[in-house]
């Protein structure tokens, strides 16, 4: 057998020596860094939705209330039951059943309904980004090809590591469709597939658990769809109902309630929303609450109305009955034959008919519908049935309530008498839910399953028969009975069919032995075997409670932010502080790359931060919607100091690529998404992007415009100048021939004429009607300039002086004779004319009197005037010139950051994306007092309540 080569070694990379370490690191930090931190804030832009967009939202300003707990609840319940009566009243005028346009199962081609916009898509499953992308049959016929092609020589071979290679093939089917779970609940490849989601997807919480898992119907009739539909979802299930029908259809006598709410009605259907039942299951021994959420109904039309609490307010929900069932109708393929419709009715009743058949939740009695509603409604708000799956049922019971939960790790209650009086809960300010979590390698313990969700019905301390006394919890799985293998119910002390049960406490507890989720368990075992005990306060219409809402760009290196709110409270008393950040469950799609931790101080208004009231931070990772306090406060002021932590998870979507990628794949459902996805956003406050990039646009528009105008006045003024230039030349080569031009009158009675040499009147008059023929060209331009021209002209062919000579003159020559006279080198040709008989005069214009009389004022006028005229030029010249040079100075710089960018993304050391995490984050303070207040501080500077020692430690991630 021959040897495996040696493994390749990595690629390196060349460091460059001629730059010290220090300076090495700055850069690569701000290349890390993006100089503009921002966010998608909106999926659509505005112009898409405006006319439908909510007048509160369209400001743009930070979301804030103030107002009575259940004044709240009352505006949204008010609004559910109106919208109901109108919904019943246009049906019996229609005369249909209710069919719910928004959340349609009947009609929903695409599986909308059931799964999340992200979906696993089979077109994408053989190409390089998927992770495990061929069979092992694919892979096995792809190497029994190369051997044959006998491309590796005579005996050749090679070397595989069977380690590494399972990490690329898909054993089974199953395996195909799922892959493999990578480590921490991280994904093994980057674009894993839905069963490494699941693992992402048990840091958001608690497991889901089916005992109708879709993994174990194996009978064709109740998955009569191809595997290869467009289905799946990303926590690991697969969807696969057989057919949706209405209530009437499916129950022989149905009825809301029987015998009221009860947790014992509670059954888990195929969703991994155990979470969600849990809670369920602990608020149905309160009617006053479970009415709260089930706010009205029409049982004959089919409209059902709910309300529900996200994001610090009450929102309202209305559902048909239209419902899943596991197995799809008689005859779905159409090959049975039943004349007289037998078999039909046989089949329907067997499986269609009562709570067994449906497919998601379903009650314990057969003709009860509460819960299978309730659940719909409940994945109706939040997108559609997988969005609920997997979660932690603090959150549930604070979206049913209205509540505030405060997650306790169990193996850390200090007293534990305290917890236990609020457990027993006389005065019903509480309710508690309970969470199993394994360490990853285990799956049950004690009986119990592991990653699932519990709620406590009852907490009691009895006397026992020995006059001891003993604290007992009753507790209860959501599935409603064991699974298959018998795991479910806890098999220690106090469990069913244990030791402790006599006589005596069967009759105490009123307990009896059953297969229905319900079991008992000591205070001490329940503390020693559920991780985590979640603790919800409710409010009713003795507080108040007051939110702010804002955005924060959250640094890599953790700290409290130079953003606090500032609480002003006016009556001493319990005061519950609660910081969150935006629901993402109803926007699954859009989470983005980045998971925040939320941590927070409060403390007196100027005090220090060593002598802070509360410090809170969350309890375990993956529960990070919000965190809380509870604390009596004097009146006063008191500041919050938020702290932000980040995560980036790269292998998940960013979503500007989900937005690209699910436009045309599934556009409706990119609508139902994106419009929750802006909704929410509104609420931090966020600059509308839409409008800053049109007001980009607009700008650049402006600058272009602008630019061309300058350009087109500057070519304009250049050519004016050019045009006054050729005038100043021309005027002063005319003012030059008519100062050399003059007329002698001697005695004898001719004329003369003394002209430059070589400028003959012949060549004088053609250069005349030249420049004639030039100002005729540019006759509408130099309309002004021609009229100075021939005003110039006029005066050249006047005489400038007319003098008569002395008796001493030379006599002139004769009419038509030349007379050459040399005079300092220069020659000059006198034309004889003989003129008029003339008395002997001298006569001068009234332009020549001036001019002679001033000529050094004039020349000094002319000289000022023409210096005006070259500094206004050179002042336009000059702006000219700093605006260029601006405009020049921000093209390079626009230019360098390209060439930045350029490089960062061709920089195999650098990171491929900058670290760009914002979050929107809300503060909800709830009190007993009317007046209670609170706003957000901005500071004056970066440095001002940016706390980055706490207790003399520096502050880290850990704080």
């Amino acid at each position: 057998m021959s040897t495996p080569p040696p493994p390749i070694p990595p690629p390196t990379t060349k460091k460059n020596y001629t730059k010290a370490p220090q300076e090495l690191i700055h850069e690569f930090w701000d290349r890390y860094f993006t100089k503009k931190p921002g966010k998608v804030t909106r999926i659509f832009p505005r112009s898409l939705y405006s006319s439908i967009l909510p007048l509160s939202l369209e400001d743009g300003q930070p979301a804030r209330s103030a107002r009575n707990a259940a004044e709240s609840y009352e505006a949204a319940a008010k609004e559910c039951r109106e919208k109901v009566q109108r919904i019943i009243k246009e049906c019996h005028r229609t005369n249909e059943k209710f069919t719910d346009p928004d959340f349609d199962i009947e009609w929903d081609l695409e599986d909308n309904c059931l799964n999340g916009l992200v979906r696993f898509d089979w077109d994408d499953w053989d190409t390089d980004d998927t992770g495990n992308a061929v069979s092992a049959d694919r892979f096995k016929r792809s190497l029994d090809t190369l051997a044959e092609s006998n491309a590796l020589g005579p005996g050749g071979t090679v070397a595989l590591d069977p380690g590494v290679v399972r990490g690329y093939i898909a054993d089974d089917p199953w395996a195909a469709l799922f892959g493999a779970w990578g480590t921490k609940g991280q994904p093994v490849t980057k674009g894993a597939t839905p069963q490494a989601q699941q693992a992402a997807a048990a840091q958001k919480g608690v497991l889901p658990h089916g005992k109708n898992s879709p993994r174990h119907h194996t009978d064709p009739r109740a998955n009569p769809k191809s595997t290869r539909s467009k289905n799946g979802v990303q926590c690991g299930e697969w969807y696969n109902p057989g057919s949706k029908h209405r209530l009437d259809w499916i129950f022989s006598s149905p009825q809301w309630t029987i015998d009221g709410y009860s947790s014992s009605d509670i059954k888990q259907g195929s969703n991994g929303d155990c979470w969600w039942l849990a809670a369920v299951a602990t608020i149905t021994h309160r009617k006053d609450l479970m009415d709260r959420v089930c706010v009205v109904r029409d049982e004959e039309v089919g409209v059902y109305g709910f309300v529900f609490y996200r994001d610090g307010e009450w929102i309202s929900a209305v559902v048909d009955d239209n419902l899943y069932l596991q197995y799809p109708d008689f005859d779905y393929y159409g090959d049975r034959y039943d004349s007289t419709g037998k078999l039909a009715r046989e089949y329907r009743k067997r499986y269609q008919t009562g709570s067994e058949a449906l497919y998601f939740a379903q009650c314990e009695d057969q003709n009860e519908t509460w819960l299978p509603i309730l659940e719909k409604a409940y994945a109706k708000v939040h997108g559609d049935y997988e969005a609920i799956s997997g979660g932690w049922s603090g959150e549930a019971v604070e979206d049913m309530t209205g509540g505030v939960t405060t997650t306790v790790a169990a193996n850390r209650v200090l007293r534990k008498d305290k917890l236990w009086k609020e457990l027993v809960n006389a005065d019903g300010e509480f309710v508690f839910a309970l969470s199993a979590i394994g360490t990853g390698w285990d799956s049950y313990k004690g009986g119990l399953a592991l990653g699932h969700a519990y709620s406590i019905l009852k907490a009691t301390e009895e006397v026992g028969e020995d006059g001891k006394k003993v604290r007992l919890v009753k507790i209860r799985n959501p599935w409603g009975q064991r699974s298959s293998d018998g795991v479910g119910e806890w098999n220690g002390p106090w469990s069913d069919g244990s030791k402790e049960w006599t006589p005596y406490w069967f009759k105490k507890l009123n307990h009896t032995f059953g297969d229905d989720g319900v079991f008992w368990m000591s205070y001490a075992d329940m503390l020693e075997t559920f991780l985590f005990i979640h603790r919800t306060r409710l409010f009713d219409e003795k507080w108040t409670v007051v939110q702010q809402w804002t955005s924060v760009s959250v640094g890599w290196v953790a700290g409290y932010l130079n953003q606090k709110f500032v609480i002003e409270v006016k009556k001493a008393g319990t005061v519950v502080v609660v910081l969150s950040q935006l629901d993402e469950r109803y926007f699954q799609g859009f989470e983005g790359q980045y998971n925040f931790s939320l941590h927070f101080l409060l403390k007196k208004e100027g005090g220090k931060d060593e002598e802070h009231i509360c410090r809170v931070r969350p309890v375990h990772q993956w529960e990070s919607r919000s965190v809380s306090c509870e604390v009596d406060l004097e009146p006063g002021r008191y500041e919050v100091l938020p702290k932000v932590t980040a995560e980036r998870c790269d292998w998940r979507n960013q979503v500007e690529d989900v937005v690209k990628k699910w436009a045309d794949k599934n556009p409706s459902k990119l609508r139902q998404v994106g419009m929750q996805y802006d909704l929410a956003h509104a609420k931090g406050g966020i600059p509308n992007e839409d409008d800053l990039i049109l007001k980009k646009k607009e700008e650049a528009k402006r600058k272009a415009e602008a630019k061309k105008l300058k350009a087109k006045e500057k070519a304009k003024r250049k050519k004016e100048r050019e045009k006054a230039k050729k005038r100043k030349e021309k005027e002063k080569k005319k003012k030059a021939a008519a100062a050399e031009v003059t007329v002698k009158v001697p005695e004898g009675g001719e004329t003369t004429v003394n002209v430059k040499a070589g400028e003959k009147k012949e060549d004088t008059d053609k250069k005349e009607e030249s420049e004639k023929s030039e100002d005729a060209v540019e006759k509408k331009e130099d309309a002004a300039a021609a009229a100075t021209t021939k005003a110039e002209e006029k005066k050249t062919e006047a005489p400038k002086t007319i003098s008569t000579a002395s008796s001493s003159a030379p006599a002139p020559p004769k009419e038509g004779q030349k007379e050459e006279k040399k005079d300092d080198g220069k020659k000059e040709e006198t034309l004889a004319i003989r003129p008029a008989p003339t008395t002997t005069t001298t006569t001068t214009t009234p332009a020549a009197e001036e001019k002679e009389a001033k000529p050094d004022e004039n020349k000094a006028e002319e000289k000022k005037k023409e210096e005006e005229e070259d500094d206004s030029e050179s002042e336009y010249e000059s702006e000219t010139d700093e605006e260029e040079e601006k405009e020049k100075e921000e093209e390079e710089q626009r230019q360098k950051e390209e060439e930045e960018a350029r490089k960062l993304a061709e920089d195999e050391d650098s990171p491929s994306i900058p670290w760009n995490a914002v979050a929107v984050l809300g503060l909800r303070v709830y009190a007993q007092d009317a007046g209670v207040s609170v706003h957000l501080a901005k500071p004056k500077s970066d440095e001002e309540g940016a706390s980055l020692v706490i207790d003399s430690q520096a502050v880290g991630a850990t704080m």
